[in-house]
């Protein structure tokens, strides 16, 4: 079972980046799939969810209308892209396989950083 996330990076305010989660090792096709996030000396925050259908089933409003999240059952992968970003979007980004009660994660990734800063 691994999640790989890439995409991460440096970017400055009102930017976008688009990061990318690969699975392997269990049916990705049928698994509800996850972002969360964590900041430097933060807790960890669940930002969004999609089903196994690509219905999105949660987003938490401080990214609404600015992340999306997608997936691509053919190609095992999930996305999440975002636009707008800001400097509190700064944090260590995993995707994360959840139940479809939305409430508890199987496992997740090793993460990728997102930095956003002039």
């Amino acid at each position: 079972v691994q999640l790989v996330e890439s995409g991460g990076g440096l970017v400055q305010p009102g930017g976008s980046l688009r990061l990318s989660c690969v699975a392997s090792g269990f049916t990705f096709s049928n698994s509800y799939m996850s972002w969360v996030r964590q900041a430097p000396g933060k807790g960890l925050e669940w930002l969004s969810t999609i089903t196994s259908g690509g219905a999105v089933a949660y987003d938490i409003d401080s990214v609404k209308g600015r992340f999306t999240i997608s997936r691509d059952n053919a190609k095992n992968t999930l996305y999440l892209q975002m636009n707008s970003l800001k400097p509190e979007d700064t944090a260590r980004y995993y995707c994360a396989r959840v139940t479809t009660t939305i409430d508890t994660m199987y496992f997740w990734g090793r993460g990728t950083q997102v930095t956003v800063s002039s």
